[in-house]
């Protein structure tokens, strides 16, 4: 598959801060591409540069094999994280908006049927619930009916169904055939929607590959997880891996059955046992040692 995107030896300094330190990836056309990091690990600053509102101190980002150059911004759309728009207008009259502004041809009623607006045109956008509103910040990036679309945290401060409502509008767009880039913090999110993701520290990519390979390579084992209450023996009497919280023993093991087996014979009640795979929180605090808010 063709790369819609390059990223060449990308660096950024702001001062004796290189907050972007020699970057490359490619994105490859019609997939979702996930970056994630710590704050302060250089994802968002690389991603202004992709799109064309920071200038790189080296490096360059190509569209198409090309600059970005007005065509790059005729086919794309960005969802910012904040987005201020303009009082006393109408979800209607807010697309029509921003779609005279693209110079788009065409209507609006693509975008709202896309991001299901049809039952909020004439409500005004100050009155929308933060989910509507997502979806229409959203459908604001797709007005020009754009190539590549970036979204940048969409989800965040969203309930849990918002947040996977929204998740089935992003599995839309890429069956529509446009190329994501995507940021979150929230690994669930990353898992489910991006082909590819590469995980960002220090200004660097430290990891990337679709999560399923990722977590191959990185693990092999899952987790059994008990209330630490009901976890009766010190963690050294077994010959695994035992990382004991305020409220959760977490025990790592290629080898369940000799696990439980173990547990049983020490007298640990199962009650309340589960077992989980690794997963990208998993990866993430392995390879970074901080949570994402962290």
């Amino acid at each position: 598959m063709a790369a819609i995107v390059e990223v060449h030896d990308l660096h950024k300094h702001f001062g004796p801060v290189h907050a972007v330190n020699g970057v490359s990836f490619s994105v490859e056309e019609g997939t979702c591409f996930g970056m994630l990091g710590p704050n302060g690990a250089g994802k968002t600053t690389t991603v202004e540069i992709m799109e064309g509102i920071t200038p790189p101190t080296a490096g360059e980002v190509r569209y198409r094999g090309g600059p970005l150059d007005a065509r790059f911004r005729a086919e794309t759309g960005i969802q910012f994280q904040s987005t201020a728009l303009q009082d006393y207008l109408t979800v209607a009259e807010t697309l029509r908006l921003f779609h005279r502004l693209s110079g788009a041809g065409g209507g609006i009623e693509r975008v709202v049927e896309t991001c299901r607006l049809g039952d909020l045109l004439e409500r005004d956008a100050r009155r929308l619930s933060g989910g509507q509103r997502q979806r229409l910040l959203l459908a604001v990036a797709l007005v020009n009916d754009p190539r590549l679309v970036f979204l940048d945290e969409p989800t965040t401060g969203l309930d849990p169904q918002a947040r996977r409502n929204f998740w089935d509008l992003i599995e839309d767009i890429k069956r529509a055939g446009k190329t994501v880039l995507l940021t979150t913090h929230y690994m669930e999110e990353a898992y489910r929607l991006c082909d590819t993701i590469a995980i960002m520290d220090n200004g660097l990519i430290i990891a990337q590959g679709s999560p399923d390979e990722l977590l191959k390579e990185h693990f092999e084992d899952v987790i059994l997880e008990l209330p630490r209450g009901e976890f009766t023996i010190e963690p050294d009497e077994l010959p695994f891996q035992v990382l004991a919280g305020e409220d959760v023993v977490e025990i790592s093991t290629a080898d369940v059955n000799d696990a439980v087996r173990l547990l049983v014979e020490r007298g640990v009640s199962l009650n309340h046992l589960t077992i989980r795979p690794r997963t990208l929180e998993d990866l993430f605090l392995e390879l970074t040692g901080r949570e994402l808010r962290g």
